[in-house]
């Protein structure tokens, strides 16, 4: 594993690899000291075209408990915002010595473009891009699935996992569909027809427009964002129709079975997609997905930039 750009690269191995590889490393965060020099003297880039806070500041935490040096480079404000390209600011980073570019990017395959190009001779890691893929979300998604079903031990062979909401516009729900299914977990989407894009008919999972009937038998929901941003379209009637019809409230969460999870990528929009007190509730794990970002992406760090040899 040279780059981390899709989940569809991932054999099982390699996802387990990467997962058992967090679990390890998970054991840094109670130490008095949070470091490891594993990557001392190695140079991470985080290059974001699009705001995110949670994910930057969750590969830079990561970087730095493994003692690399972090640059940050945000679109804003850069030479970049006065119209330079990809190709430059990629040859700039690789004059700087980047040993690793974390990059997200507004145009899906953008990832795969700076890591095929030439530009780059270190590795590429997709932290979202377009509404492609978000490699790294999945990863600790499966991270805090293992962790809390299975004992954070093998796959997550028969587990049952539903992911609900603006399906179209994620690239959470992409990269998900697809690790799950290498995981051996039954997936099934649920979303209006409007939000689910083309083709996915030819994805690994099942359909259903009914959220009612597809939690039943959930081990997992995983409530997506409504990405109002990207709504330049009518794609439900209201925000209060699609709540009604697509958000996980009190009540719908009563009908799960027991020992389910309740998941959310971020950012939440309270009240729409999930309900305040359904994500504040004892079996909702988002901030523990929170948490499991920083173990993931250290091992992921570790892994493509040769940790496994030091």
């Amino acid at each position: 594993m040279r780059h981390l750009l899709s989940t569809t690269d991932l054999t099982q191995d390699e996802a387990l690899s990467i997962l058992d590889t967090a679990r390890e490393l998970a054991q840094v965060a109670d130490r008095p000291v949070k470091k490891l020099p594993t990557l001392r003297g190695r140079t991470v880039v985080n290059l974001f075209f699009e705001d995110s806070t949670r994910t930057r500041i969750s590969f830079e935490a990561a970087a730095k408990r493994l003692s690399a040096d972090v640059i940050n480079f945000s679109a804003k404000g850069s030479s970049l915002s006065k119209g330079e390209s990809l190709k430059d600011t990629a040859l700039t980073l690789q004059a700087m010595g980047a040993d690793a570019v974390v990059i997200r990017h507004g145009a899906s395959g953008a990832a795969h473009r700076l890591a095929t190009s030439g530009w780059i001779r270190g590795a590429v890691i997709n932290a979202g891009d377009g509404t492609h893929e978000h490699p790294t979300q999945a990863l600790l998604d499966a991270y805090t699935m293992r962790d809390h079903l299975r004992g954070n031990t093998g796959s997550l062979e028969g587990l049952n996992v539903v992911i609900v909401g603006d399906v179209l516009h994620s690239r959470v729900a992409r990269s998900n569909v697809w690790l799950l299914d290498t995981l051996g977990a039954n997936v099934t989407l649920v979303a209006p027809p409007t939000l689910l894009p083309v083709g996915v008919e030819t994805w690994p999972c099942q359909i259903n427009y009914d959220l009612d009937e597809a939690i039943v038998k959930a081990d997992v929901v995983m409530m997506l964002r409504v990405q109002l941003e990207r709504m330049n379209a009518a794609f439900f009637p209201s925000a209060r129709e699609y709540s009604r019809r697509y958000g996980l409230d009190a009540q719908r969460m009563r009908t799960l079975p027991d020992h389910a999870l309740v998941m959310h990528p971020g950012p939440m929009n309270r009240g729409m997609e999930i309900a305040a007190d359904v994500a504040d509730a004892d079996r909702s794990v988002i901030l523990d997905q929170v948490t499991n970002g920083v173990h993931v992406r250290m091992a992921v760090l570790y892994l493509l930039l040769g940790g496994q040899e030091a």
